[in-house]
């Protein structure tokens, strides 16, 4: 068995960790089932560290809490001591940044640490096993010490960093553009939730090369978070953006992300927040339009360094131009990068999980756990799996190079549930029945709690455009394969006009029903747990927060009964919010309760 070698993505604003498990390249969740960790650290006054959203969370009681802290890693004080930071910058000795955080100093590398060791132990509790070593990814603009500094903190967090990634290159990765002819040149368009970057990459002997970056560490999604803010704060008399507390501030920042990110499905979103103030409710309508508009400066600065890196690399024929970060998500992102660059981007990676799967594939290649393929055809329609709810769930997409393989892991929907029966679907639409079967397999696996049984899926087509399905119970290794001949492949082309004709006839309605049932999928997961939950400690809330969730939980039980998908998914996120508190406390109950019964042991 290789060893293994995680993959992470430490990013500004988020991270991500992953690994290469049984064949695939995957990224792991936290406890509570988020792939995606707030690069963010709170500290105690009784010196317990904090990650994450729980340390976002700590920002509202008044407690020291450090973000974005990629932005001074192997700085100088000289350099950032202007910099405008959640803490105070202080001069750490020899001339390096420090960050002051209650009576202590802390540095950059420090800080980072603490965000690694919590996915080293992500990983390490998803795994079951001790990990080691890592891959980690930087920005193509890091010089020597930036890098160095990023791999002290590795260090500092009991990773041996095997190897130091550039972030376009691990995007390139993720987005399969190794497998693209030789010499091909891409554009990774990296617009995150506090910096910006843009890359030109050539292809060059196997390897890709970085011909030209630039970027801005200060131009991000925040940026965008606080133009909505602000207007909202206009709207309504007596709320002076500038002279709000910091936790109201942090309130109308929270809610101007919710906002902005509905519109990337929406025309039009209510920002409101209920008893912001003594008798003042906020409540004002953004419809896309006006969004669009409020935006257009700043999302507009990008545009300069896309013409400038152009510029620099001398490419005027791209192959490919990709997105990652959260907010290349904006509609009007996307048209600007189609514009500038004269290609339409390539959307098919999850722009929040790109650099670390790249990440991940890289250590699954050092590792071994993975190897380089040769490429030949490509396939005509997506290739995937029936999931709970009946949605098609892609693992191979339209127009992947073969020979190729990918995989997903999967997890029980029932307690005690036995067996999964696979059923392989070929096509565009976003429901299951409305694409093709092409064949079945049932897997069997040893009974479990909800979600404790893993199931690998994976998908593999040779250059004869034979598609074979291995499924692998994780916990015994026994391996299922199911064949299916040339079909995968071999489909005539106006079948496939047809499909394709079809999938975008019936795009809003194939949305809509994917997205109620996703959202309806959450709401029966998440009214039960609610339920149990408030039995638990609700005598340790307060009124208030109490009748939150009562009125959020009848939302969802309302938006259940109809038939509003946008409806239901907002009254899901409301009830999700509105339970953080809640979550909060039968968090600390559960720690206290094990922490008895280990001082009675």
């Amino acid at each position: 068995m290789a060893e293994d070698i995680i993959g992470i993505d430490l990013g500004t604003t988020n991270s991500a960790v992953g690994v290469v498990e049984s064949g695939f390249p995957i990224l792991l969740a936290d406890a509570e089932g988020n792939r995606i960790t707030p690069s963010v650290v709170s500290y105690s006054s009784d010196g317990k560290i904090t990650v994450g959203r729980a340390a976002q969370r700590s920002r509202l009681s008044g407690m020291p809490v450090v973000s974005s802290v990629k932005r001074y890693m192997g700085s100088r004080y000289s350099e950032v001591a202007e910099d405008d930071f959640c803490v105070p910058l202080v001069d750490a000795g020899s001339g390096q940044a420090g960050l002051r955080v209650g009576g202590n100093v802390v540095s950059p590398e420090e800080v980072s640490a603490e965000i690694l060791k919590h996915l080293k132990a992500v990983a390490e509790n998803q795994l079951d096993r001790v990990v080691s070593k890592a891959v980690i990814t930087v920005p193509a603009y890091y010089n020597d010490a930036q890098r160095n500094a990023t791999k002290v903190a590795g260090e500092l967090a009991g990773l041996e960093v095997v190897r130091i990634i550039s972030e376009p290159t691990a995007a390139a990765l993720a987005y399969g553009l190794d497998k693209l002819d030789e010499s091909a040149k891409v554009a990774v368009y990296d617009y995150g939730g506090g910096t910006f970057d843009v890359s030109i990459l050539e292809m060059k002997e196997g390897l890709f090369h970085v011909l030209a970056t630039a970027g801005d560490t200060r131009l991000g999604g925040d940026d965008l978070d606080e133009i909505v803010a602000r207007w909202c704060s206009a709207q309504v008399d007596g709320l002076e953006y500038d002279s709000l507390s910091e936790q109201e501030r942090q309130r109308l920042l929270d809610e101007a992300r919710v906002v902005k990110e509905k519109l990337t499905d929406v025309d039009s979103v209510r920002f409101q927040i209920p008893f912001f103030r003594e008798s003042v409710n906020v409540d004002v309508e953004l419809s896309l339009a006006a969004f669009d508009k409020l935006v257009q400066h700043e999302i507009s600065k990008t545009a300069r360094y896309c013409k400038q890196v152009l510029l620099d690399s001398g490419v005027t024929d791209l192959d490919k131009v990709v997105l990652v970060g959260g907010s290349t998500r904006v509609p009007a992102v996307r048209s600007l990068v189609a514009e500038v660059f004269g290609l339409e981007p390539d959307v098919s990676q999850h722009p929040d999980e790109a650099v670390a799967l790249g990440a991940v594939i890289q250590a699954g290649m050092l590792s071994g756990a993975l190897r380089e393929l040769v490429l030949l055809d490509v396939t005509p329609l997506s290739l995937g799996i029936e999931t709970l709810g009946g949605l098609m769930n892609v693992i191979i997409p339209r127009n992947t190079t073969i020979p190729c393989k990918a995989g997903e892991m999967f997890t029980n929907a029932v307690a005690n549930q036995k067996s999964m029966m696979v059923r392989v679907m070929q096509g565009e639409r976003e429901m299951a029945r409305d694409n093709w079967e092409l064949g079945k397999v049932d897997v069997e696996f040893s009974p479990a709690a909800k979600g404790q049984a893993r199931v690998g899926v994976q998908f593999s087509i040779d250059e004869n455009g034979i598609l074979e399905v291995l499924t692998r119970d994780v916990e015994t290794g026994k391996d299922t394969i199911l064949e299916i001949n040339s079909a995968a492949v071999d489909v005539a082309d106006d079948a496939v006009e047809k499909m394709v004709s079809e999938s975008v006839d019936y795009a809003f309605d194939d949305m809509a029903e994917r997205v109620f049932t996703e959202a309806k999928l959450k709401a029966e997961e998440l009214l039960p747990a609610v339920t149990a939950g408030l039995e638990q400690v609700a005598d340790d809330m307060d009124a208030e927060d109490l009748t939150e969730i009562q009125e959020a939980k009848s939302s969802v039980e309302l938006a259940l009964a109809g038939d509003n998908a946008n409806q239901l998914k907002s009254a899901v996120q409301r009830l999700d919010k509105a339970t953080e508190h809640m979550a909060a406390i039968l968090v600390e109950k559960a720690m206290e309760a094990a922490l008895m019964r280990k001082l009675e042991g």
